[in-house]
C-alpha cells in the first residue's frame, strides 16, 4: 500500500510540475528536435475541409466507433469487464483488440480537448476504471492472455507490446489534457512491469520479443510525461534488441512472422531498405525517432534517414501509400504479410496499403520533420492524409476500408480474403485500421503548426485559429483562412504576437510552382522554392496580412520507367489530391479497363459543394475502348474508340456510391 501511494503522489508530482507541456508528442524539452509541437487545443480547425472532417469525426467518427467497441459487436470493453470479473463471456476479438479500444479512448480525448464536453470525460472514467480493475496486481494486462490459458509472453503474435505501447499513448495523452493522473497510474503499473521484465537483459526466450513494437514510442511518452529515464532506457533496449538473435523459428518468436517480416534480420543501425510488414516496419522506425529525439545518436538518425528515403522514393504509391502485397518474401527472401516487397515493384490490382500502414507513414514523416525541419517531410504527411488515409473511411464516418488498391475491377480477379471489400464495411473483425484513422483525424489540428526557434512554421493549410506560447515564452495568435485543397489561397493574419522580430514559415509544397507569398499586399523579398520552407523574419504587429498562393493546375504524373506496372500510364493530380476514374461516372457496362486518357483532355476542376461532402470534381474528354479482347493473349486489331466526357473523384472519396471499379493508373493515348 506504501508503494501504491508514493507511485500516486510521484504521478501527481508529475503532472503538476510538466502539465505547460501538453503537446501531442509533448517534445518541448526534447533537445534533438527542431520542430516542436504545440500543446493540444491550441490550433482549432474553423472552416474548410479539416474542419468538415473535424465535426464528422465529433459527431459521427468517435461516437458510433464508442457503441461498436463498448458494445457486443467490437466487444473490447467486454474483454476487460470479463476480465475485471464484472462480467461473465469468453473473450472475443483478436489478440491486439485491447490496443484497438486504447486508440479510440485517445481520439475521444482530442475531441475533449477542442470541445470541452464533460461526458465524455465522465464515460471515460468509467472505462478508466474497469481497466484499472482488469490489470493484475502486477501490473500485467492484456484481456486474450489472461481471458485464456494462453501463457504470459508466450508468443510475440499476441500482440503484448502493441497493447501496452497504445495503452502508454493514450494515458499520457489525458493526463495532458486533463490532469488526471487515473489512466497513467495503469500506463506506469504496466511500464514498470516491463521494466522489471526485459532490463537490463531479458530472458534469452524474450531476447527477440516484441511483434508490432508501439510500446516504443509509448515508452518514449511516458518519459517525456513522468521524467522516469527508465522508460527511454527500455525503449532503447526494444531497439537494440532487433537484429541480435538467430533468425529461426522458435515457440516465443513464432514458427511463421520471422527474419524481415517483423525487421529482425537486419539490426536497425544498419538497416538499408525498409523490410517486412509495413504496420511493424514504420512503427519501429517511428518509435526510433523518438528515441534520437531525446538521445542524439548519430547512428540512430542516419539509419531513420536511409530508410526514409528508401520507402518514399521506392517503395511508396502516388497516394503515398505502402506495403506494395498482402503476401510476398521480402528482398532477403523471407515470407512477409502485409508489407513492403522489392523496389519499384508497384501493383495496382493488387496492392495492399494498409489503412494503418498509410497512416504509419505519416506518422514516421511528422518525426521527420520534427528531427529535421525540412518540408519534403510534411509533404509526404499531407499526401497521405488527403489521400491513402482518408481512402479508409466513409464520407459518412461510419464504415472503413483495411486495404487500399489503386485499381478495382471486377473482371475475372476476386481478392479473395477477409480484409480486402468492394464496399467499405461497418465493422472489420482486424479492427486496428479504423480506430487509427479517427484518431489521426481528430488530433490533426496539432500537426498544422510547429514551434520553431524563433517562430512558428505553418505546415498544413485550412481554415484554423492558433493562439499558442512560442519556445520563449511569449504569445501568439494566427488566424488562417483558406479552403485548401480545392483552392490554393491562404491568409494568415496575426492577431497577437511580441514585439521583437520572429520567423512565420510557410511551407511551399514541392508541387507548388510559382506561388507566391506577400505581406500586407507586397512581395517579401523571400525566396519562394517549391518543396521548402518560405521564411519570412520581421517584427510582427496586430493586423499583419500574409497571403500564399498556390497555383492548383491539374497534372499528369508518370511514374519511374523501373515501376512496370505503370508503364505508359498517368495519374491525375491537382494540388494534393489525387484523383481516380470510377464506374459511376462511366456509361453502363463499361470495363474500367477499357478507359484511356488523351494526353490532350481539356481537364477542368469544379467544386461541388453538394457532391460526396463537397468535393472538386475533374472533368474531361476520355477515350473508351470498344473493341478489347477476351484471352489471356490475342492478336493486335485496329481499336474502336468512343469518345465521353468524364468525371473523376478525388481518390479518398471513391466507393461511396455502392458497389464500383475504379482506377487512378490510366494509360495514356499521345495521340
Amino acid at each position: 500500500m506504501k508503494k501504491r501511494v508514493i507511485g500516486i503522489l510521484g504521478s501527481l508530482f508529475f503532472s503538476v510540475c510538466f502539465s505547460q507541456e501538453k503537446g501531442i508528442m509533448n517534445n518541448a524539452n526534447s533537445p534533438h528536435v527542431k520542430f516542436k509541437s504545440i500543446n493540444i487545443g491550441d490550433c482549432h480547425w474553423t472552416d474548410g475541409f479539416w474542419a468538415d472532417k473535424f465535426k464528422v469525426a465529433e459527431k459521427t467518427m468517435v461516437p458510433y466507433m464508442g457503441e461498436v467497441l463498448t458494445g457486443d459487436v467490437g466487444h473490447a470493453l467486454n474483454n476487460f469487464k470479463i476480465v475485471a470479473g464484472l462480467k461473465e463471456g469468453k473473450h472475443q476479438g483478436m489478440k491486439w483488440h485491447d490496443g484497438d479500444f486504447y486508440k479510440w479512448m485517445e481520439a475521444s480525448m482530442y475531441i475533449y480537448a477542442q470541445n470541452k464536453d464533460q461526458n465524455i470525460l465522465k464515460e471515460l472514467d468509467e472505462y478508466i476504471s474497469i481497466i484499472g480493475k482488469a490489470q493484475a496486481p502486477d501490473g500485467y494486462i492484456q484481456t486474450q492472455v489472461q481471458a485464456t490459458d494462453l501463457e504470459r509472453f508466450g508468443n510475440r503474435q499476441y500482440h503484448e507490446m502493441y497493447n501496452s505501447g497504445h495503452l502508454f499513448t493514450a494515458a499520457c495523452i489525458h493526463n495532458r489534457i486533463t490532469g488526471k493522473t487515473n489512466f497513467l497510474e495503469i500506463a506506469i503499473k504496466q511500464a514498470d512491469f516491463l521494466y522489471k521484465t526485459f532490463m537490463p537483459t531479458p530472458p534469452k526466450e524474450l531476447a527477440r520479443f516484441g511483434f508490432n513494437q508501439t510500446q516504443i514510442m509509448g515508452l518514449v511518452e511516458l518519459y517525456r510525461n513522468t521524467k522516469d529515464k527508465r522508460y527511454l532506457k527500455l525503449a532503447e533496449l526494444f531497439i537494440n534488441m532487433r537484429g541480435k538473435s538467430k533468425v529461426q523459428p522458435d515457440k516465443t518468436a513464432g514458427y511463421k512472422f520471422i527474419g524481415d517480416m517483423v525487421q529482425e534480420r537486419t539490426p536497425l543501425r544498419k538497416a538499408k531498405t525498409a523490410e517486412g510488414h509495413a504496420v511493424l516496419a514504420l512503427y519501429f522506425y517511428a518509435g526510433a525517432a523518438d528515441v534520437y529525439a531525446e538521445t542524439g545518436e548519430q547512428a540512430l538518425l542516419d539509419a531513420l534517414d536511409r530508410l526514409w528515403k528508401n520507402v518514399v522514393d521506392k517503395k511508396m504509391y502516388v497516394t503515398g501509400a505502402v506495403g506494395q502485397t498482402h503476401h510476398g518474401v521480402s528482398s532477403h527472401v523471407d515470407m512477409v504479410h502485409e508489407g513492403f516487397i522489392n523496389e519499384y515493384m508497384m501493383p495496382n490490382l493488387t496492392a495492399y496499403n494498409e489503412t494503418c500502414a498509410n497512416i504509419c507513414n505519416s506518422m514516421f514523416s511528422y518525426r521527420m520533420l520534427g528531427l529535421h525541419g525540412e518540408a519534403k517531410y510534411a509533404d509526404i504527411m499531407e499526401l497521405v492524409l488527403f489521400n491513402s488515409a482518408l481512402s479508409g473511411i466513409s464520407v459518412e464516418g461510419k464504415d472503413y476500408f483495411y486495404a487500399n488498391p489503386l485499381r478495382v475491377s471486377h473482371k475475372g480477379y476476386d481478392p479473395g480474403n477477409d480484409t480486402e471489400f468492394d464496399v467499405r464495411q461497418p465493422y472489420i473483425p482486424c479492427f486496428c485500421c479504423p480506430p487509427n484513422l479517427v484518431r489521426t483525424i481528430a488530433k490533426l489540428s496539432g500537426w498544422a503548426y510547429s514551434l520553431t526557434n524563433n517562430g512558428v512554421a505553418v505546415n498544413l493549410y485550412g481554415g484554423n485559429q492558433l493562439a499558442t506560447k512560442m519556445l520563449d515564452g511569449s504569445k501568439i495568435e494566427l488566424i488562417q483562412e483558406s479552403q485548401y485543397p480545392w483552392e490554393g489561397s491562404v491568409k494568415l493574419t496575426v492577431k497577437k504576437s511580441k514585439k521583437t522580430p520572429f520567423d512565420i514559415l510557410l511551407r511551399i509544397p514541392e508541387w507548388a510552382k510559382g506561388s507566391k507569398v506577400l505581406v500586407n499586399g507586397k512581395d517579401t523579398n523571400v525566396a519562394i522554392q517549391p518543396g521548402t520552407y518560405a521564411t519570412i523574419n520581421r517584427n510582427w504587429k496586430k493586423g499583419d496580412v500574409i497571403t500564399l498562393d498556390m497555383p492548383m493546375d491539374i497534372k499528369l504524373l508518370e511514374g519511374n520507367p523501373l515501376i512496370e506496372e505503370v508503364r505508359n500510364q498517368a495519374a491525375v493530380k491537382r494540388g494534393p489530391v489525387v484523383y481516380c476514374v470510377e464506374s459511376p461516372d462511366l456509361p453502363k457496362n463499361t470495363d474500367i479497363l477499357n478507359v484511356y486518357l488523351p494526353i490532350k483532355s481539356n481537364l477542368k476542376a469544379t467544386y461541388q459543394s453538394d457532391f460526396l461532402g463537397g468535393i472538386t470534381t475533374i472533368n474531361g474528354d476520355l477515350k473508351l475502348r470498344k473493341n478489347n479482347k477476351e484471352g489471356m493473349y490475342s492478336e493486335i486489331s485496329q481499336p474502336i474508340w468512343e469518345t465521353k466526357n468524364i468525371q473523376l473523384v478525388p481518390y479518398f472519396a471513391w466507393a461511396n456510391r455502392g458497389v464500383a471499379e475504379m482506377s487512378v493508373w490510366l494509360p495514356v493515348m499521345w495521340e
